[in-house]
């Protein structure tokens, strides 16, 4: 049997050039069946067939004089948003395979106001997540997390001595058979903070590969930011349909 760098054979398999092909697998946007391939340049039989999974289109929310607001999709980073729209400046930021609530700033002298409410905590943050575990009554987690970059990917975890404050509030939604619906709010906005803290409370995230609980039949983080409120603005991301997966209901 032939073996040949997966990349190579994506790109002869969808007619696309090596690199897109590589972005592609760098992105986790594509299977082996139910497995997602993480190594672009590891060797793979030649009669591979490969499942590529489409990026959801960005939708734009709202924009005034001040404000521009998207709903992310899922497989996209932060950094690729920005760079759809250099004209405006990048006010938070999600993980690549969580979706929903981006804000950007129109002018400087909103963007400076606008960092001074998160840096006191008074921006409303609120996200879904579907979990492994029941969830029946209302959590609250404050742990402080340190994050560790190596080779410009970051990995956080719980550090009593050395991490930032961060609180963490779990509310139960749905639950069915071992898996529940939960609406999270944060107080902080810690790298990875949401994962983390679930996880140390023995509710993964499922589809999380890192910290949470990896599934056959899921393509992503199972995280999504619904509402976030600042100054008088209300804004909300619908959830993705992948979220109903497990019969949890549309909240």
């Amino acid at each position: 049997m032939q073996y040949d760098k997966a990349y190579k054979l994506l790109a002869k398999q969808e007619g696309i050039s090596n690199s897109k092909a590589k972005e592609l697998m760098d992105k986790g946007l594509v299977y082996v069946g139910n497995k997602k391939v993480q190594i672009a340049r590891g060797e793979i039989r030649v009669d591979t067939r490969f499942i590529v999974k489409e990026v959801a289109n960005i939708k734009v929310i709202f924009q005034d004089d001040d404000i521009f607001v998207v709903d992310k999709p899922a497989f996209l980073t932060a950094d690729e948003i920005s760079k759809k729209y250099p004209e405006y400046i990048l006010l938070n930021r999600l993980d690549k395979e969580t979706s929903g609530v981006m804000l950007f700033a129109k002018n400087e002298a909103f963007q400076k106001r606008a960092i001074k409410e998160f840096k006191n905590n008074n921006v409303y943050k609120e996200y879904v997540a579907i979990v492994e575990g029941k969830v029946i009554e209302e959590l609250e987690i404050d742990k402080p997390i340190l994050t560790i970059k190596t080779k410009g990917v970051a990995k956080s975890k719980i550090d009593l001595k050395n991490g930032k404050s961060a609180k963490t509030t779990v509310y139960p939604l749905f639950v069915e058979g071992n898996k529940s619906k939960v609406k999270v709010v944060i107080d902080t906005g810690r790298t990875h903070q949401i994962r983390v803290h679930l996880n140390h409370l023995g509710l993964p995230i499922i589809g999380d590969a890192t910290y949470g609980k990896p599934s056959a039949n899921i393509k992503r983080v199972l995280l999504h930011s619904k509402i976030t409120k600042i100054f008088d603005y209300s804004f909300e991301a619908r959830e993705p349909r992948e979220f109903n997966v497990f019969g949890l209901g549309q909240n």
